[in-house]
């Protein structure tokens, strides 16, 4: 069996997408094993709680340096084996540390169509007022390995949402994550744990 961490700095949506998939017998035999959350009191944490999923807190600000947060999150996923890492709203950025030890074992959800709209300070909402300040029509989400490259990993799934002439960004935010990253989310993990992504 893969056991799953999921990384979450949030109210934990796509956590949810995966439980449900997770209870559901979806994500190709993987097992939800544990939930980190770089924030307390967050939403995430209490849709871990419910599903019965192990959860801690790792706060970067509790840490003198970047290497110490990163060591935390290494010996947290250490602890409970964990074979698939994925980030799901994780507003921090990996450190070597982890990048190394789980190289080619994680995964991250994007809300847009990478290589558009990705890179430092594209995240959350900031991506979908890019993508209404350029005027395109059609977005949607990625999920692509991660690598010391900010939304630079090889991708595995995307999916296109057409952007509406009266799109807000929180409009626009919740159809890509209902039409596009719930979707390709579970999806996604459901090929690592089958062993269909190719290196």
């Amino acid at each position: 069996m893969t056991k799953i961490a999921v990384l979450v700095s949030g109210g934990g949506t796509n956590l949810q997408a995966l439980i449900d998939a997770w209870k559901s017998g979806g994500l190709g035999g993987g097992e939800l094993s544990l939930v980190i959350s770089s924030k307390p009191d967050v939403y995430a944490l209490e849709r871990a709680k419910k599903a019965g999923i192990k959860s801690v807190t790792i706060e970067r600000k509790k840490f003198a340096s970047p290497e110490d947060f990163d060591a935390a999150i290494c010996a947290a996923l250490s602890e409970e084996n964990i074979a698939l890492v994925v980030l799901a709203g994780f507003l921090s950025v990996l450190g070597t540390q982890v990048l190394k030890k789980y190289e080619n074992r994680i995964i991250n959800v994007h809300p847009a169509l990478i290589p558009s709209f990705c890179g430092k300070g594209f995240y959350g909402l900031h991506v979908h007022e890019a993508v209404l300040n350029k005027g395109v029509k059609i977005t949607g989400a990625t999920i692509h390995l991660v690598n010391e490259e900010i939304d630079g990993g090889k991708i595995i799934l995307q999916k296109a949402v057409e952007v509406l002439p009266d799109d807000t960004p929180e409009s626009l935010q919740q159809r890509v994550m209902r039409e596009a990253e719930w979707i390709i989310l579970p999806k996604a993990v459901e090929m690592f744990c089958k062993g269909e992504i190719k290196i």
